[in-house]
């Protein structure tokens, strides 16, 4: 399940910080949560960081985005894969630069 921000938002910048998966940003009018990267925190913390510290309680499940506790796992998983395979490996030499020819 997928958590979701309501119009009850006040775009108090508190929420987009704490998201271990980057998934809230700010939208045309207030915050939202990207339902492909939302874990609800699973795989990061007990409980949902951005639900513990919204000071008006509007960002509920979202109805159009139910998912199991194993499919959250998978998709945290398979976020954190990715994030591995894009952050530069230590001891790696960077890669050469493109040459225009």
């Amino acid at each position: 399940m997928a958590l979701m921000i309501t119009d009850e938002c006040i775009n108090c910048d508190v929420c987009e910080p704490e998201c271990p998966n980057d998934a809230i940003y700010m939208g045309v009018e207030i915050y939202e949560i990207d339902p492909r990267k939302c874990t609800e925190c699973v795989g990061h913390f007990d409980e949902p960081q951005c639900v513990q510290i919204c000071p008006v309680a509007c960002i509920p499940v979202s109805p159009g985005h139910v998912e199991t506790r194993e499919t959250l796992w998978q998709k945290f998983e398979r976020l954190t894969a990715a994030k591995a395979a894009e952050a530069p490996h230590v001891g790696e030499a960077p890669a050469a630069p493109a040459t225009l020819g």
